[in-house]
């Protein structure tokens, strides 16, 4: 039986990193999936401008630190005339954020010693697959102002909302995977300090979930962290799901705090979106909002459906917007979102209907 180009065709890849050593990993590693062709290799960025061209990859694994020129400046001149999918493989480092921003899709945790190689390859190839469907970023988000001492301000931040008792019955859930960061980051930045409390979902391994909520809160106007169990949720608090947790919502009187524990993976992924929006839809007895972001999958959208037919207000990002247009698909496919919008318009449909209810 003939299988169809479309099925056959390998993704090319091609493994931009200064060490022999990661790069052999890598190259061996990636060319044992059935899915994947390693078309070539560059030891620098110098060298992979170079011979993009020539290899004509469909995604580009980069490592961020290397010699001369690093990931995130080749990204900032490479990426706004030649949009290319580039997955980061990098340590536990802050300029992973940096590389994201400046257009990268997604990115993995070298090996630490913590995971074996094998584990580390699984999660790269599942990566470099969802890439190569991903609409990469051109532009490159506006950066936070500095203040003298080095202090970012808040980029746009939208005038508070007031003192009306009813927003301080309100409950917002954002959830998002690949392409998230920099699109959560896009709707937060333009959110006033006295935001309803919210809950976010962002599928990040270990680790990284306590840099993005600092991140999130050193360039947001409201107060954001890494959640804890007990932590209890108020107006001006947003709340980062961490890595490897399930974060539900949970009721206690008129309050309500959040609950973060080990357990099973819930459609897929540990955090999971559908776990935390189906505690919304199950505990919340007051107003509900819940907004899902660029993904791969469709984790979150059965969860969304539920908090819609308790009566949330839900809103999915538009497909044109999305660097992976899975997660809000499904949940737009299903009837779970009330209104759908650009990554920079999401912000603006939420205060305009925060201010509707206040």
């Amino acid at each position: 039986m003939t299988i169809p180009a479309a099925v056959s065709k390998k993704i090319r890849v091609m493994v931009v990193d200064d060490s022999m050593v990661a790069r052999s990993m890598l190259i061996r590693g990636l060319n044992a999936h059935p899915r994947i062709e390693v078309v070539g290799y560059a030891i620098n960025t110098l060298d992979a401008k170079n011979k993009i061209p020539q290899y004509q990859p469909d995604v580009v694994t980069m490592d961020v630190e290397m010699p001369g020129q690093n990931g995130i400046e080749f990204l900032k001149q490479y990426l706004p005339a030649h949009p290319i999918p580039v997955i980061l493989v990098s340590s536990l480092n802050l300029k992973v954020f940096d590389a994201l921003a400046a257009g990268a899709v997604d990115f993995v945790r070298k090996p630490d010693g913590t995971t074996s190689e094998a584990t580390f390859v699984a999660a790269l190839a599942q990566k470099v697959i969802i890439a190569a469907s991903a609409r990469p970023r051109t532009a490159v988000p506006a950066s936070a102002s500095i203040q003298p001492g080095g202090a970012p301000i808040p980029a746009s931040a939208a005038p508070n909302l007031g003192s009306s008792a009813n927003l301080d019955r309100v409950i917002i859930g954002l959830g998002a995977s690949t392409g998230g960061t920099e699109a959560t980051l896009a709707v937060m930045k333009r959110l006033p300090a006295d935001i309803p409390p919210m809950v976010i979902v962002q599928h990040m391994p270990p680790g990284f979930t306590k840099m993005y909520a600092e991140r999130l809160n050193r360039l947001c106007a409201m107060e954001v962290r890494e959640a804890q169990s007990g932590d209890e949720l108020h107006r001006g608090l947003a709340l980062v799901a961490p890595a490897d947790l399930q974060c539900r919502v949970v009721r206690i009187g008129a309050r309500y705090t959040v609950n973060c524990t080990p357990g099973e993976k819930v459609s897929g992924h540990r955090p999971s979106v559908d776990a935390m929006f189906q505690s919304m839809a199950d505990v919340v007895n007051c107003k509900m909002v819940g907004i899902i972001m660029t993904g791969m999958g469709q984790d979150g959208a059965v969860g969304l459906l539920a908090m819609r037919k308790k009566g949330a207000y839900t809103i999915g990002q538009d497909k044109e917007s999305s660097v992976v247009y899975g997660m809000p698909g499904v949940a737009q496919n299903i009837g779970a979102v009330c209104i759908q919008a650009s990554c920079d318009n999401v912000s603006n449909v939420l205060l305009r209907h925060l201010k509707s209810l206040g």
